[in-house]
């Protein structure tokens, strides 16, 4: 993609990661899949957990359960059930592995939804750059 006469090359490029296949920049529509499908879950699971229907506490299970469902799985396996459904997985960018506490800052910051909001030039959310790491292809 040239610009202005500036060439800014392929999302992902400046972080060493191939333009596509296995471990380039996860796109978009993938990302958003995986997390709708994690968010669903996690309000399945809140809903059996409340036996007197969905209300606003089952929002907030749901949270805790999407936030303690990320910190374990990011942290142990690098996806959650959605990511792994549409091929993603996340990984840090100096070790290639995400442990517990850099997967625990992603996810704290990933709950409070104004950083992964917030996207670079390489789609790579707010959340992601603070904790180091980068949704990428399976």
């Amino acid at each position: 993609m040239e610009e202005a006469g500036a060439d800014f090359g392929y999302r992902g490029e400046q972080l060493g990661l191939p333009e596509d296949g296995p471990n380039s920049l996860a796109r978009p529509g993938r990302r958003l899949g995986a997390i709708a499908v994690d968010w669903g879950l996690s309000v399945l699971i809140a809903y059996s957990l409340i036996t007197h229907g969905y209300s606003q506490a089952t929002s907030n299970w749901a949270l805790g359960v999407f936030f303690a469902m990320s910190v374990l799985t990011v942290g142990t396996i690098g996806f959650t059930p959605g990511k792994r459904l549409f091929g993603i997985r996340v990984v840090a960018l100096e070790t290639g592995t995400v442990n517990p506490l850099r997967s625990l800052l992603r996810t704290v910051l990933l709950c409070l939804a104004i950083p992964a909001l917030v996207w670079d030039r390489d789609g790579r959310g707010l959340h992601d750059r603070l904790a180091g790491t980068v949704e990428v292809r399976a």
